[in-house]
């Protein structure tokens, strides 16, 4: 059983152990932008999809409201 134990870490070991905390701050850090992107997303695109569906709304009223379209009458061809 000769684990040996420093007192001190080392200059590399405390280096390694401050790069790993950095990385996993950093990483936290982007996991949340990320989510808060995704969140962003998904509401503008139930304002859009909103805004589309009144849209549609509004056009098939309109259609409605218009006078249905004439037959229009074909034209006899003319002898030569």
């Amino acid at each position: 059983m000769s684990a040996r134990k420093l007192a001190e870490p080392s200059p590399e070991s405390i280096a390694r152990i401050n790069r790993k905390r950095l990385a996993a701050e950093d990483g936290a850090r982007a996991l949340l932008d990320v989510e808060r992107q995704a969140t962003d997303i998904r509401k503008n695109m139930a304002r859009l999809r909103d805004l589309r569906e009144t849209k549609e709304a509004a056009d098939a009223v309109l259609v409605e409201s218009l006078p249905a379209p004439e037959p229009k009458r074909r034209r006899s061809k003319s002898a030569r």
